[in-house]
């Protein structure tokens, strides 16, 4: 199996991106930019999103987009779809062809994700 090149920026990733997926991913990004001053970068071959530490990714699938938190498990309640397992307090949307999601939703969801990391620190970070 041959690995694909990560992409070099998050706009280079979007741009990557075709069919059903890549206006989801649009939607998705903007609603995140909008949402808190994220730090927005390439790591682990897909956009992840820091603030004191990694706190929300989205990622592309061949069949589905993901849109995970480093911290999740404090989310649900503002998110059903929300299922969580993992390392750290894991939390994921899964989204596939035909799903959709409030950029409203997305917006309070990253907003949470953000103060959260900025209150508690750096979910990845050794206690």
């Amino acid at each position: 199996m041959r690995k694909e090149k990560p992409a070099a920026s998050p706009d280079a990733y979007v741009a990557a991106i075709d069919g059903w997926r890549r206006p989801l991913v649009e939607q998705l990004r903007a609603a995140v930019r909008g949402a808190a001053p994220f730090e927005e970068r390439i790591k682990w071959g897909h956009i992840v999103y820091f603030a004191g530490g990694a706190c929300m990714l989205i990622r592309a699938e061949d069949a589905r987009v993901l849109l995970g938190f480093w911290r999740g498990k404090r989310l649900t309640a503002l998110e059903a779809r929300m299922k969580t397992g993992g390392k750290y307090e894991m939390g994921r949307i899964v989204l596939r062809e035909g799903d959709a999601i409030d950029t409203e939703t997305v917006t309070k969801l990253a907003a949470e994700a953000h103060r959260l990391n900025v209150e508690v620190g750096d979910p990845t970070a050794r206690r």
